[in-house]
């Protein structure tokens, strides 16, 4: 970092809320990967509270909290434009543990054939995150209410609310309205609430730093209404994320929602806390390349996952056998119910033709098999 841009004492901060960005995001990836090894080891269990007698999922709940912790305070020291793309080192983490923990054994060029886009992604993560905390924002200021406000009533940042306002109002209409169930407008939606929780996260962690320093913060209504503001952000994030993951593949959910989120939460952080206010062009540029970087970078890292087939299984009726079979959805393809052959709820899902009943050839005909019975029968009286 440049420390002739800003005193020792901004310099100190930003470095401290780095670090902890830094180790909150790699502590997150690895309570993950902890956790999902919990749930595939007792995939096949049928009691869901099972996980929560085992070691493993404490110890990644109890890494979460601490990691989530340490993301948050984050926030007190660093601008936002440091902290928010540094969301990238969680998906990079993530990658390098699926690497180190993959158990299948494949020839070298096999190996850099599959995950050459890996490889390549977390170059390019590594070198945008030097490029945009090396030349990002590197002013700080102590986050005390009266300064809150101060930013809260200037023009930029009411003008940018309004407009953050119209847009969401918008974009909302389409998708409830309209059913307009693009994965862009989802996680626009997700975007524009989360530049309001970073903003909000950063108000109440820096006043709960000067609080716990020493200068009482927390009696001020500006801390209540940020405090309220954060909590329904967040609430109306995992929402529209959970509708999202729905309906798209996660991984594409991973990269899109971070390009967003990270722009419109530098976004944020330059018009409500003015955190370029005193940088240069080369500066920004640098930073801006970085960030493109990550971008590109989470993009390659989340385009190489390997997508993981679930077991879907569907019963279908072996019209010749007569007996059910099942499928797996994720091995033979199920084809569309609008076939030619239906009835309710039971389709011709094999893509067969419906079997005729078999003829016994051997059997008489008819007009033999009443002469037989005639003759069965004991003879009626003639007139």
């Amino acid at each position: 970092m440049d420390i002739s841009r800003a005193d020792g004492g901004s310099y100190t901060d930003n470095l401290i809320g780095t670090l902890l960005a830094l180790f909150g995001n790699v502590l997150v990836s690895i309570s993950l990967s902890i956790q999902k090894y919990s749930h595939v080891t007792l995939a096949g269990t049928k009691d869901l509270r099972v996980f929560y007698r085992t070691k493993t999922w404490w110890c990644g709940f109890v890494l979460t909290c601490l990691g989530e912790g340490a993301n948050f305070v984050s926030y007190a020291f660093a601008p936002l434009a440091l902290v928010a793309p540094l969301n990238a080192v969680s998906v990079l983490t993530s990658s390098i543990l699926g690497l180190i923990f993959l158990r299948e054994k494949s020839k070298p060029k096999d190996f850099a054939k599959r995950y050459g886009l890996s490889f390549v992604g977390c170059i390019l993560t590594i070198g945008g995150t030097y490029l945009f905390v090396a030349f990002g924002p590197n002013s700080h200021e102590k986050l005390k209410a009266e300064n809150i406000v101060k930013h809260f009533v200037g023009w930029p940042v009411l003008l940018y609310l309004l407009l953050e306002i119209i847009t969401f109002c918008l974009l909302l209409y389409f998708y409830k309205r309209r059913s307009a169930n693009y994965l862009v407008i989802i996680l626009m939606l997700v975007a524009l609430l989360g530049s309001v929780t970073v903003i909000t996260v950063k108000a109440v962690s820096g006043m709960l730093v000067l609080t716990i320093e020493g200068n009482m913060q927390l009696d001020y209504p500006i801390f209540s209404v940020m405090f309220v503001c954060m909590v329904a952000s967040v609430v109306f994030q995992a929402r529209f994320l959970s509708q999202a993951c729905k309906l798209y593949d996660s991984s594409l959910i991973a990269s899109v929602n971070y390009i967003l989120s990270t722009v419109f939460a530098v976004v944020a952080g330059a018009v409500f806390y003015l955190e370029f206010k005193n940088e240069d062009v080369l500066h920004i540029c640098m930073f801006l390349l970085g960030s493109a970087f990550c971008f590109f970078g989470v993009f390659l890292l989340t385009k190489s996952r390997k997508r993981t087939k679930t077991f879907e299984p569907y019963v279908t009726m072996d019209m010749v056998n007569g007996v059910p079979t099942i499928h797996d959805k994720g091995l033979v393809v199920q084809p569309d119910s609008n076939s030619a052959f239906s009835y309710g709820a039971l389709v011709n899902n094999d893509g067969v033709a419906p079997a005729t009943l078999p003829v016994n050839l051997e059997q008489p005909p008819v007009g033999s098999r009443s002469t037989d019975a005639s003759h069965g029968l004991p003879d009626l009286k003639k007139d």
